[in-house]
């Protein structure tokens, strides 16, 4: 059967889909059920015949929607918390990784620019964090001490006051990706900018590793998360400019879901940063080095694992208990 009478014989019955996912009609678990396996059955035939085709990752995104909302209306005894971190936020983040890719390739683009631009151009960092700052940052290092900022205040203060800033500025960018997304891309060369050009600071001052044995700490949770919290923002912003077979209000309000749960599930890990900025970092040049090698390769380790490797793995496993056909 060529492609274009497949989607003609099977137009209308993936409109029903649509309308049972988004709510416009009410569908019990069992209808749902049932209109899953004909779904299965029609991306079976679909990747069997239309391997590279548009259809497939149609009838794979509508199967991954339904096959969610199914598994909402089933009574479950693990907690619904647990069940947004264990199944949900990863399945949402596997669906939407390209945008998680997106997100990492501005980062890297990002934070060189403002290392180059830092490296060319000596009052480059001055602009970007200001005299007071880089002046005490210079003071610092000449007692020896590059990341002696992290000890000002108390351990709560710093670590609930920095917490809140982190959290504002993942909410910040993520809502700025209803400008069409180009709004979280700005944040986030806001930020790239500040961490790329910092960075070089340091290394122009022959204290790079110093400074990364402190700042990272805390900054592989904490810059990790924010780039995952840009993919939110453009998952938003997607959803404006390429509606797909929906109308743009349907595909805005599935993109604001899924973008703001991606923001949710983030933030365990902001707030962990938090209390390891506020509580470890600022002991960070008195312990072991290979502690701080350790902390850092192991935070870096969970979040990444969590966000780049996990999903696939429940994604994997969704398929495995698709109902035979």
């Amino acid at each position: 059967m060529r492609e274009a009478a497949f989607i003609k014989q099977n137009k209308e019955k993936w409109l029903e889909f649509e309308q049972a996912i988004f709510g416009k009609t009410k569908k019990n678990p069992d209808e749902l059920a049932s209109l899953y396996i004909h779904l299965v059955n029609d991306l079976s035939y679909a990747q069997t015949y239309y391997p590279k085709s548009k259809t497939v990752t149609y009838l794979n995104h509508l199967a991954s929607v339904i096959y969610q909302k199914i598994y909402k209306t089933k009574r479950e005894e693990t907690n619904r918390l647990v069940h947004f971190f264990k199944t949900e936020a990863p399945l949402i983040v596997y669906r939407n990784r390209r945008y998680v890719l997106y997100a990492f390739i501005l980062f890297f683009l990002f934070t060189a620019i403002g290392a180059v631009s830092a490296a060319n151009d000596g009052s480059f960092v001055r602009l970007i964090m200001g005299d007071h700052y880089v002046n005490m940052t210079l003071e610092n290092i000449k007692e020896g001490n590059p990341v002696a900022v992290y000890k000002s205040g108390s351990n709560w203060g710093s670590a609930i006051g920095i917490t809140l800033n982190n959290l504002r500025v993942g909410l910040l960018s993520f809502a700025a990706g209803i400008f069409a997304g180009f709004g979280t891309g700005y944040i986030l060369l806001q930020n790239c900018i500040m961490l790329g050009s910092f960075q070089y600071f340091f290394y122009e001052q022959d204290v790079f590793w110093e400074s990364v044995r402190g700042i990272w700490i805390h900054g592989a949770m904490e810059i990790f998360a924010i780039v995952i919290e840009a993919a939110a923002g453009f998952v938003l912003g997607a959803s404006i400019l390429f509606p797909k077979t929906y109308s743009r209000t349907a595909s805005l309000k599935t993109g604001f879901k899924d973008g703001i749960k991606i923001v949710l599930s983030t933030m365990p890990f902001t707030f962990a940063a938090g209390m390891l900025e506020g509580f470890v970092t600022r002991y960070s040049p008195d312990m072991p080095r290979a502690l701080n090698i350790f902390i850092i390769l192991f935070t870096l380790s969970v979040i990444s694992w969590y966000f780049l490797i996990y999903p696939f793995r429940v994604n994997k496993k969704m398929k495995a208990n698709v109902p035979a056909i």
